[in-house]
């Protein structure tokens, strides 16, 4: 029997999948290869896949056969790893990058990084700073100057605190009848901030290191649950490094949304703002109208190796 359903859970070799109302524990048969993608597990949370039922003895077992074309994906490279490859989740809605500017410290370099996979994959990325009922007053500004720099290029920024749920109002709202994947470091308060919204998810939260200001892997997995209101939310297990994955050199400042309206005034069509004359990239950024540091970002993508070449 052939049925069709979506993965909620991928531990790398058992798959939780649902299927008319009904999980299923599923496996995959020998090697299974993404078309195109080269990664460490082949079959991702979010994904719409087919699957035959199998019996053994009395335990019913299902076996993916297929997987659907994805809708879009998010996937990360490990920044020391370089080819080790996973795909987070598919057919996402939107993601919620959940940001902390200390316990543990979320740096631009992170973001912007993370902003232009979302981009690359036309996912729309929803900036969360959490925690700011920790932070001293001159920290306040620090985020919200950072804040500031995200809001002025497009991007939707919240600052809320995980565990008041009165804060998330917005965040449940643009939740409504989509797939929302919450993402960042370890330890920023994405499975806190889901036990508040849905206290019936019981997710286990963990405290931030006092030595090292880094949060504990307390998502070992990403996983899929169902909430009221169509919602359908991925927690996902926390992220140290970040590296980009199949962006050409030429291509790298169409994914910085100010780089990308600016490109079309440089003197060349393929113009990398870095040394090129009567580039307006690199005079708007005189003029203060880029960040320092999303152009930062920008160069160390373009000189790393996390790259094609």
């Amino acid at each position: 029997m052939i049925k069709n359903g979506i993965v909620y859970c991928s531990t790398g070799s058992h798959y939780r999948v649902k299927s008319e109302g009904k999980f299923y524990d599923c496996r995959i048969k020998g090697k299974f290869r993404n078309k195109g993608i080269k990664s460490t597990n082949p079959v991702a949370v979010g994904d719409k896949v087919l699957f035959e039922i199998e019996f053994d003895g009395a335990e019913t077992i299902g076996v993916i056969t297929e997987i659907e074309a994805r809708q879009n994906y998010i996937l990360r490279k490990s920044v020391k790893l370089s080819k080790q490859i996973q795909i987070i989740a598919s057919n996402i809605d939107q993601v919620f990058l959940m940001i902390t500017l200390k316990t543990p410290p979320t740096f631009p370099a992170f973001i912007d990084r993370f902003l232009v996979t979302a981009k690359a994959y036309e996912i729309k990325t929803v900036l969360v700073f959490n925690k700011i009922d920790l932070y001293n007053q001159k920290e306040l500004e620090d985020l919200r100057s950072l804040k500031a720099i995200y809001e002025r290029i497009g991007y939707d920024c919240l600052e809320v605190v995980a565990i008041d749920f009165d804060s998330l109002i917005e965040i449940q709202r643009t939740m409504a009848k989509k797939v929302s994947v919450f993402s960042g470091h370890s330890g920023v308060g994405k499975s806190t901030l889901l036990n508040t919204l849905s206290p019936g998810l019981d997710l286990k939260t963990a405290n931030v290191s006092a030595q090292h200001e880094q949060g504990q892997h307390t998502t070992t997995f990403a996983e899929m649950f169902d909430l009221e209101g169509g919602i359908k939310i991925i927690d996902t297990p926390g992220i140290k490094g970040f590296g980009v994955v199949d962006i050409l050199k030429e291509e790298l400042s169409g994914y910085f949304n100010e780089l990308s309206v600016l490109k079309k005034d440089c003197k060349f069509n393929n113009c990398l703002h870095t040394n090129e004359p009567e580039c307006a990239v690199k005079a708007a950024l005189k003029e203060g109208e880029i960040a320092q540091s999303r152009y930062k970002s920008y160069l160390q993508l373009l000189e790393g190796d996390t790259l094609n070449r």
